[in-house]
């Protein structure tokens, strides 16, 4: 009963929002659209047929150094049709304060980011972005609060939510890179366009 208490209130937000819009609700990652760092908009189905990797990301976190091992695990597996898609948040202890565009010049001065970055959202609580809210609403042990920045959620070819892994989990954990090169390993869906770099 205890966990059903933790993601309820973000499943009731996702049929809420779903009945304003008059929208059927989201069945995977690839009914969302965010806007990308420099303000264009990006549907997430534009990474169909890949195996993504979503992290909430902040500047000024004792896991920031994490960018250096998502973009080292960005570039080794690009070609191979992987993706590590960041999304900003300034939701704990402030640390992620600046704007877009502060973010993405540390980002690509400090640690070479060249993985796709999307505009500062509300990860946890009031403002949530559907995104999230869509994911915490998932059953455990995939749903639930966003526990702080560099929560990692991993998704299969076919936009399946696989894995999420705590903060603590560097990029480059021997774990993550198997499930990673297992996943990449598995055949491209009917109908998809192999994935390229």
């Amino acid at each position: 009963m205890e966990s059903h208490r933790r993601w309820l209130p973000a499943a009731i937000l996702v049929l809420a929002l779903t009945a304003l819009v008059g929208a059927s609700p989201p069945r995977s990652v690839y009914d969302f659209t965010l806007n990308r760092i420099d303000g264009s908009p990006q549907s997430l189905s534009a990474y169909r047929g890949k195996v993504i990797l979503l992290v909430n990301v902040a500047s000024k976190c004792a896991f920031t150094p994490q960018y250096d091992g998502l973009e080292a695990l960005y570039k080794r597996y690009a070609k191979r049709g992987f993706v590590v898609l960041g999304f900003p948040s300034n939701d704990f202890a402030g640390q992620e304060p600046g704007s877009n565009a502060e973010i993405a010049e540390f980002c690509r001065a400090t640690w070479s980011v060249r993985f796709p970055m999307f505009e500062k959202i509300t990860v946890k609580g009031r403002g949530q972005h559907p995104l999230y809210a869509w994911l915490t609403s998932r059953p455990e042990p995939i749903g639930g609060e966003i526990e702080w920045n560099f929560q990692k959620f991993l998704v299969d070819r076919r936009g399946n939510i696989v894995e999420r892994l705590a903060p603590l989990v560097e990029p480059e954990a021997p774990a993550l890179v198997g499930t990673i090169e297992s996943l990449l390993a598995e055949p491209v869906p009917e109908g998809v366009s192999p994935p390229t770099g």
